[in-house]
Protein backbone atom coordinates (compact mmCIF):
# COMPACT_ATOMS: atom_id res chain seq x y z
CA UNK A 1 0.00 0.00 0.00
CA UNK A 2 0.92 3.24 -1.04
CA UNK A 3 0.72 5.02 2.22
CA UNK A 4 0.64 8.93 0.37
CA UNK A 5 -2.68 10.95 1.17
CA UNK A 6 -2.26 14.49 0.85
CA UNK A 7 0.47 17.61 0.42
CA UNK A 8 -1.12 20.66 1.89
CA UNK A 9 0.92 23.36 0.27
CA UNK A 10 1.08 27.07 1.05
CA UNK A 11 1.83 29.70 -1.54
CA UNK A 12 2.24 33.44 -1.26
CA UNK A 13 -0.30 34.17 -3.85
CA UNK A 14 -2.77 31.72 -5.53
CA UNK A 15 -3.18 34.15 -8.49
CA UNK A 16 0.45 34.39 -9.16
CA UNK A 17 0.63 30.24 -9.42
CA UNK A 18 -3.21 29.69 -10.41
CA UNK A 19 -1.83 29.31 -13.91
CA UNK A 20 0.69 26.66 -12.98
CA UNK A 21 -1.13 24.39 -10.66
CA UNK A 22 -4.21 24.25 -12.89
CA UNK A 23 -2.13 23.18 -15.83
CA UNK A 24 0.50 20.94 -13.95
CA UNK A 25 -1.55 19.24 -11.35
CA UNK A 26 -4.00 17.30 -13.97
CA UNK A 27 -0.89 16.45 -16.08
CA UNK A 28 0.33 14.76 -12.90
CA UNK A 29 -3.04 13.08 -12.07
CA UNK A 30 -4.92 15.09 -10.08
CA UNK A 31 -7.79 15.85 -12.31
CA UNK A 32 -10.69 16.39 -10.16
CA UNK A 33 -11.17 19.87 -8.42
CA UNK A 34 -12.61 20.69 -4.90
CA UNK A 35 -12.42 24.26 -4.57
CA UNK A 36 -13.57 26.75 -1.26
CA UNK A 37 -12.33 29.91 -0.79
CA UNK A 38 -9.67 28.95 1.53
CA UNK A 39 -8.60 25.88 -0.09
CA UNK A 40 -7.79 24.34 -3.49
CA UNK A 41 -8.06 20.94 -3.72
CA UNK A 42 -7.24 18.99 -6.69
CA UNK A 43 -7.58 14.93 -6.51
CA UNK A 44 -6.76 11.69 -8.14
CA UNK A 45 -9.68 9.72 -9.46
CA UNK A 46 -11.71 8.48 -6.80
CA UNK A 47 -14.00 9.15 -4.03
CA UNK A 48 -11.95 11.12 -1.42
CA UNK A 49 -10.77 10.99 1.37
CA UNK A 50 -9.07 7.34 -0.01
CA UNK A 51 -6.86 9.25 -2.96
CA UNK A 52 -4.12 10.57 -3.03
CA UNK A 53 -5.00 15.25 -3.42
CA UNK A 54 -2.71 18.24 -3.39
CA UNK A 55 -3.96 20.85 -1.80
CA UNK A 56 -2.76 24.59 -2.07
CA UNK A 57 -3.19 27.66 0.40
CA UNK A 58 -2.58 30.77 0.05
CA UNK A 59 -0.64 32.68 3.08
CA UNK A 60 0.55 35.73 1.94
CA UNK A 61 3.74 35.08 4.56
CA UNK A 62 4.63 31.77 3.10
CA UNK A 63 8.40 32.11 2.12
CA UNK A 64 9.61 28.94 0.25
CA UNK A 65 12.13 26.67 2.18
CA UNK A 66 14.81 23.82 0.21
CA UNK A 67 11.57 21.07 0.94
CA UNK A 68 11.27 19.60 -2.14
CA UNK A 69 8.34 17.04 -3.62
CA UNK A 70 9.21 14.31 -6.08
CA UNK A 71 6.63 12.64 -8.35
CA UNK A 72 7.50 9.45 -10.14
CA UNK A 73 7.41 9.57 -14.14
CA UNK A 74 6.85 6.33 -15.92
CA UNK A 75 9.58 7.40 -19.01
CA UNK A 76 11.65 10.13 -19.77
CA UNK A 77 9.46 10.70 -22.10
CA UNK A 78 7.11 11.84 -19.37
CA UNK A 79 9.95 13.51 -17.62
CA UNK A 80 10.78 15.65 -20.50
CA UNK A 81 6.68 16.66 -21.22
CA UNK A 82 6.27 17.19 -17.51
CA UNK A 83 9.50 20.21 -17.88
CA UNK A 84 8.06 21.79 -20.97
CA UNK A 85 4.73 22.20 -19.32
CA UNK A 86 6.16 23.75 -16.19
CA UNK A 87 7.84 25.81 -18.44
CA UNK A 88 4.77 26.56 -20.31
CA UNK A 89 2.75 27.75 -17.42
CA UNK A 90 5.24 29.90 -15.67
CA UNK A 91 7.73 27.62 -13.15
CA UNK A 92 11.12 27.81 -13.38
CA UNK A 93 13.62 24.82 -13.89
CA UNK A 94 16.31 24.68 -11.74
CA UNK A 95 18.04 21.16 -12.87
CA UNK A 96 17.27 19.01 -16.34
CA UNK A 97 15.90 17.08 -17.29
CA UNK A 98 19.08 15.24 -17.38
CA UNK A 99 20.43 12.07 -16.29
CA UNK A 100 21.90 12.84 -12.40
CA UNK A 101 24.77 10.63 -10.68
CA UNK A 102 22.43 9.41 -7.93
CA UNK A 103 22.05 5.99 -9.92
CA UNK A 104 22.98 4.92 -13.40
CA UNK A 105 19.23 5.09 -14.29
CA UNK A 106 18.18 8.37 -12.69
CA UNK A 107 16.69 10.75 -15.19
CA UNK A 108 14.91 13.76 -13.40
CA UNK A 109 14.18 17.29 -13.77
CA UNK A 110 14.53 19.51 -10.95
CA UNK A 111 11.80 22.75 -11.01
CA UNK A 112 9.87 25.37 -9.13
CA UNK A 113 6.69 26.89 -8.99
CA UNK A 114 6.40 30.50 -9.70
CA UNK A 115 6.50 31.38 -5.62
CA UNK A 116 9.15 29.30 -5.09
CA UNK A 117 8.23 25.57 -4.06
CA UNK A 118 10.23 23.21 -5.36
CA UNK A 119 9.53 19.82 -6.76
CA UNK A 120 10.91 16.66 -9.07
CA UNK A 121 10.15 14.44 -11.46
CA UNK A 122 11.92 11.13 -11.79
CA UNK A 123 12.41 8.10 -14.08
CA UNK A 124 15.15 5.22 -13.07
CA UNK A 125 14.76 1.86 -13.82
CA UNK A 126 14.63 -0.41 -10.64
CA UNK A 127 18.13 -1.24 -10.51
CA UNK A 128 17.90 -4.30 -8.20
CA UNK A 129 15.35 -6.22 -10.88
CA UNK A 130 18.32 -5.24 -13.60
CA UNK A 131 21.37 -5.84 -11.58
CA UNK A 132 20.71 -8.98 -9.49
CA UNK A 133 20.05 -6.71 -6.37
CA UNK A 134 21.55 -3.11 -6.05
CA UNK A 135 22.09 -3.69 -2.42
CA UNK A 136 24.26 -6.63 -3.12
CA UNK A 137 26.08 -4.95 -5.94
CA UNK A 138 26.81 -1.83 -3.71
CA UNK A 139 28.30 -4.80 -0.56
CA UNK A 140 25.31 -3.32 1.44
CA UNK A 141 22.71 -5.52 3.73
CA UNK A 142 19.47 -4.84 4.14
CA UNK A 143 19.12 -3.64 8.10
CA UNK A 144 18.92 -7.00 10.34
CA UNK A 145 20.54 -9.14 7.75
CA UNK A 146 23.48 -10.94 7.43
Amino acid sequence: MNKYSHIDLRVNSWERVRAFYEGLLPALGFTRTFHSERWKVFAAEGDLPSVPYFAITEDQGHRPNDNLVGFWAESRGEVDRIAGLVKQYGGTIDDGPRLFPISPTYYAVYFSDPCGNKYEMVHRLNQAARNGGFMRRCGSRPAGGR
